[in-house]
């Protein structure tokens, strides 16, 4: 009895890595369902994708160019859409310059600029100061800056993000979410496909996301 019971354990885990496929995922093998959906933004045959990102986040920053190709190849067929994961808590002073930038409508000029001046420049951007200073230094107006940073706009955003993130039940970047439900990342594709090439790794990664984004169109 017990050699049959670890046979079935052993014939279970060789099952699971044989079905791991980024061209044919599994649902809880290479992407994950939530149980409860979260409301998409994106209408008609659109399909919604969300990114959950931190820009002191080494893994984020390696994505971000395979992710901007993939979004151009993707086209109309998605809306896509960022968030910055609030890992210092509600006040989380690189997920408000994100929400600065993105209701001064900088964020396309200068999303790219502070991931270089974190991982390539090696800035840390960290905390209020350091942001503030950083953005009047990078060509942005500090009194326009400061007006939009203490908005009420932005400050309700920035107060909402955590509850945002639990409805997600995110809590690493980067993390993907189609479609409101489907919950793909980097880490989880990799360990499902035993994969250890970087580069093979960002390939898998697209290929279980355009899977999804089709799986997702299909129910439009």
């Amino acid at each position: 009895m017990r050699s049959l019971r670890f046979a079935l354990i052993a014939a279970t885990l060789a099952a699971s890595t044989a079905f791991a496929s980024p061209t044919a995922p599994v649902n809880g093998v290479d992407y994950i369902t939530l149980a409860q959906p979260q409301p998409v933004q994106a209408t008609g045959k659109k399909v919604e994708v969300v990114e959950f990102f931190a820009y002191h986040c080494p893994a984020c920053n390696f994505l971000e160019p395979t992710l901007n190709n993939w979004i151009k190849k993707q086209g109309d067929n998605i809306v896509m859409r960022r968030i910055h994961l609030p890992f210092q808590g509600p006040a989380d002073p690189e997920a408000h310059l994100f929400l600065t930038l993105e209701a001064m409508g900088k964020l396309e000029e200068y999303h790219q600029r502070v991931f270089n001046a974190v991982h390539v420049q090696r800035q840390r951007l960290m905390k209020d100061d350091a942001i503030i200073e950083w953005a009047a230094k990078n060509g942005l107006d500090r009194a326009k800056f400061m007006e939009t940073w203490n908005s009420f706009g932005v400050t309700s955003k920035l107060r909402r993000l955590q509850t945002i993130t639990a409805n997600y039940k995110v809590s690493g970047t980067p993390t993907i979410i189609i479609d409101g439900k489907y919950v793909v990342s980097p880490s989880q594709v990799q360990e499902a496909n035993k994969i250890q090439d970087n580069n093979q790794l960002l390939q898998a990664t697209t290929q279980v996301m355009d899977a999804l984004v089709k799986k997702a169109a299909a129910t439009k």
